[in-house]
């Protein structure tokens, strides 16, 4: 997965390595490396403002990152299983989580507390997404 800034200077990638990159577009320089996952990266997601990235991870959680210092900000748990997508909503104070669980889930960024889990896949749920007002989240 990959992700833009929102004012497209930068760009967060995920990867295998169990990291997430961040990097400069213009210069393809390399501003930071999101380390703290133990299996591999699925997802990232860059915050509304551009401040954080948050990332879903094969290791059953999701964390967010102060994108200048590259510091793990917050880890978000809960899942049972791999997780596999992760988006911010449009105000920047709250990440959707997909799982393998059959869940996906929304967390408050600043607490890290979940604030409710969306139950009746019957399958892995492989990608998460706020609408734009925020109200919505479409999994």
């Amino acid at each position: 997965s990959v992700s833009f800034s929102p004012d497209g200077k930068r760009v967060a990638t995920a990867s295998g390595d169990e990291t997430a990159k961040v990097f400069d577009v213009e210069t393809g320089k390399e501003v930071c490396t999101l380390k703290g996952h133990t299996r591999g990266v699925r997802s990232v997601s860059f915050s509304p403002d551009g401040k954080r990235v948050a990332t879903a991870s094969g290791d059953e959680t999701a964390k967010v990152f102060d994108v200048e210092t590259g510091k793990e900000v917050r880890t978000l748990i809960g899942h049972g299983g791999r997780v596999t997508s992760v988006s911010f909503s449009p105000d920047g104070k709250r990440v959707a989580t997909a799982s393998g669980d059959e869940t996906a889930k929304v967390f408050d960024v600043e607490t890290g507390k979940e604030v409710c889990t969306l139950e009746g896949h019957t399958g892995a749920v492989r990608s998460v997404s706020f609408s734009p007002d925020g109200e919505r989240v479409a999994a």
